[in-house]
């Protein structure tokens, strides 16, 4: 160890190293194409443990909150725990029946009844292009642009017909994600009751690893790291939550048709930053469309109203201070996180900025305030002299 000490003080040591990174950037650069495609897929490899590790750490809140407030007097810890992940996983699997009870009927009751009004749809397309026509301009080509119904569904069963192979593949996947996600989820209960052996464990080859502090500073970073993500996930659910809620009482009240469809696609919608919104906002309103267009702009005026105050109001309320984040930052995340991961990325943009705000403001700049204040300090033996001197 003394001799990897001196040999990292010579010069030649840290000027080839330096080469050496240089290199290594300048390669994976020239092959970043190949590099990514080899990281999605070894991704890929480990996607169901990455989905269990997810799904343990969006419920380990509210595992946490019934132990609080259910198991506290509990005497033996363990067994507490594990009624907390009991309750925790069947609040989790009533909650999804509940919403697929609600979104399945009229996500079939809304598809049956656009396949049943094509008729009248075409014959209102074809009525508007009458209207708007002159009549010197009629011909039977301008008849032919709006297809009869027959020739919509001929073409749409010519269509399942040629392309039967890829709609099994697809429905195979589908069927194969379902298996992962299931895999995930019974992994992520096995992770949350292991939670505290995992917990200790890695606690314990950090404290190894690390002198005491360094390993300060990595657990009150990966703690704050901890606070912000954990955050950030339970007030955005919690923020979509209202917003769904309030969504459909508003629908139900007016007699809206699919109050529960389209407010589960808007509270979801809710979750995507600064875009979901107005995409919840046009998939509701194109399914209200289909039934009533009066319906359809009440809705749309309503969600702007909803997502004005939602800004404004119920997220303030929600996450305080403690994503206070430029915009701009926000904004360039979540371009560059749907870039490269997806829908994925964009849901993480928000936390993922706060945690480089953090590590810019309180890690990076604070370092360099410190260095530079040791720069400027005097030595210590000037210090001693003048003091020696001041004796004599």
């Amino acid at each position: 160890m003394k001799r990897f000490n001196e040999l990292i003080q010579k010069r030649w040591f840290a000027n080839t190293l330096a080469g050496c990174i240089t290199v290594a950037f300048f390669i994976i650069l020239s092959n970043i194409n190949d590099v990514w495609n080899g990281i999605t897929q070894f991704m890929n490899y480990f996607s169901t443990i990455i989905g269990g590790c997810v799904l343990a750490y969006l419920m380990n809140p509210l595992a946490k909150l019934y132990q609080r407030l259910l198991f506290r007097k509990i005497k033996k810890e363990s067994l507490g725990w594990s009624l907390s992940i009991v309750f925790a996983v069947v609040t989790v699997l009533m909650f999804l029946i509940f919403i697929m009870s609600i979104l399945i009927p009229q996500l079939i009751d809304s598809v049956a009844t656009f396949i049943n009004n094509l008729d009248s749809y075409a014959a209102t397309l074809q009525g508007l292009i009458h209207d708007f026509m002159p009549e010197d301009h009629e011909s039977p080509s301008l008849q032919n642009i709006v297809l009869s119904s027959d020739n919509i569904i001929n073409t749409v069963v010519d269509y399942i017909m040629d392309n039967s192979s890829k709609i099994i593949n697809i429905s195979t996947t589908a069927g194969k994600s379902v298996i992962n996600w299931f895999i995930a989820f019974v992994l992520s209960i096995y992770l949350l009751a292991a939670k505290n052996k995992l917990k200790a464990s890695t606690k314990r080859f950090l404290s190894a690893l690390l002198s005491t502090e360094r390993y300060n500073t990595v657990s009150t970073f990966l703690t704050r790291c901890n606070l912000i993500l954990n955050r950030y996930v339970i007030f955005d659910l919690i923020d979509g939550l209202i917003v769904g809620t309030v969504n459909a009482v508003f629908m139900s009240a007016l007699g809206m048709q699919y109050a529960g469809l389209v407010s589960v696609v808007v509270g979801v919608t809710n979750l995507v930053p600064a875009f979901g919104p107005l995409i919840g906002a046009v998939i509701g309103g194109f399914i209200l469309l289909m039934v009533q267009p009066v319906h359809a702009l009440i809705f749309i005026v309503f969600t702007l109203v909803l997502q004005f105050l939602d800004g404004y109001v119920i997220k303030p309320k929600l996450f305080g201070n403690t994503l206070g984040v430029p915009g701009l930052w926000i904004l360039i995340m979540i371009i560059a996180g749907g870039r490269i991961y997806g829908i994925v990325g964009i849901l993480l943009a928000i936390p993922s900025a706060a945690i480089l705000d953090y590590i810019y403001r309180e890690i990076i700049i604070s370092n360099l305030e410190k260095r530079k204040t040791r720069i400027n300090a005097p030595p210590a033996e000037e210090e001693d002299d003048d003091a020696e001197d001041i004796k004599g």
